[in-house]
């Protein structure tokens, strides 16, 4: 693979080691960061002052103000025939915003979303795409660096035009939503049961020959090792924003999408300490049945 020329903005648990990965590949990095200590360079200034035209400049920042800021800062010191590719997790209907500012500059524009969390240094980066083919083209030597060893297809997808990177993205976060939820809840019907005596066991054996092996399996196999009841750990999940325009996606195109919709709601519902809605519930009940009711403080 020939070895080809990368700025990298945003050093954070992603872009520290997709920087890494691709050195291992070969390639030359310059990474931007606000943290000194992490940075290559000193200010998007020196680093695009520090690449080759023409240039390719990948940003790794949250979502939403910072990464249009990067984008509109990078649109004033980029020059045409460069290319910015967007890997963080913005919404797609962001990407034809930054794609159109840049396109007026002569800059060309790729969305990506990217898969693999923190250990994506060692076993590669799930990729999807949007953009013109051209522009894609140009950054494969990086694609095919990030992505998981093996058959390009398995790990990289050209999802199709801007945004379409971000969308696809958004549904494997969605989905993702579910799947946990769907482990959690089998784990509390275990945990809850007095037949069952060994709960990781039993999911430890679900890894191997079962239907519903994965890696995110794999995952709560080894938080069961280090903490077999989850003690240790306050039942509180925050959500990223992506099953949220999941959802609204779906009721966009009219899709159902029950299992994660109630996989987003489980986790507004694990951030309430004592809910509304079921003290309303438990109010009603005693109401019309007469039914028990627990008061408050008691």
């Amino acid at each position: 693979m020939a070895s080809v020329q990368l700025g990298l903005v945003g050093l954070g648990k992603m872009g520290f080691n997709m920087r890494e990965r691709l050195r291992r590949a070969g390639h030359d990095v310059v990474g931007y960061d606000r943290n000194p200590d992490v940075s290559d360079a000193s200010s998007l200034a020196d680093l695009v002052a520090r690449l080759d035209g023409p240039r390719v400049v990948w940003i790794m920042v949250p979502a939403g103000g910072p990464t249009r800021q990067t984008v509109e800062e990078l649109g004033e010191l980029l020059s045409e025939g460069d290319l910015v590719v967007e890997g963080g997790n913005s919404r797609f209907t962001d990407d034809q915003e930054h794609a159109k500012f840049l396109a007026d500059k002569g800059i060309g524009y790729l969305d990506c979303g990217v898969s693999g969390g923190v250990w994506g240094l060692d076993n590669g980066y799930g990729l999807m795409v949007g953009g013109d083919k051209s522009n894609v083209d140009k950054a494969m030597p990086i694609f095919d660096a990030l992505r998981p060893d093996g058959p390009r297809e398995e790990g990289f997808a050209h999802a199709g035009a801007v945004g379409a990177g971000h969308f696809s993205k958004m549904v494997h976060n969605g989905i993702e939503y579910g799947l946990m939820q769907a482990y959690a809840e089998g784990f509390e019907l275990l945990d809850a049961s007095k037949v069952v005596t060994d709960v990781p066991s039993v999911i430890k054996a679900w890894q191997r020959g079962t239907v519903v092996r994965s890696w995110l399996l794999d995952l709560l196999v080894r938080a069961l090792d280090s903490d077999p009841e989850l003690d240790d750990l306050r039942g509180y999940v925050e959500d990223s924003g992506e099953g949220r325009w999941t959802i609204e996606e779906a009721i966009n195109l009219a899709v159902p999408a029950p299992v994660i919709s109630a996989a987003l709601f489980a986790r507004f519902a694990s951030r309430q300490d004592d809910s509304p809605a079921m003290r309303a519930v438990a109010a009603l009940r005693n109401q019309f049945g007469g039914h028990a009711v627990h008061k408050a403080g008691s």
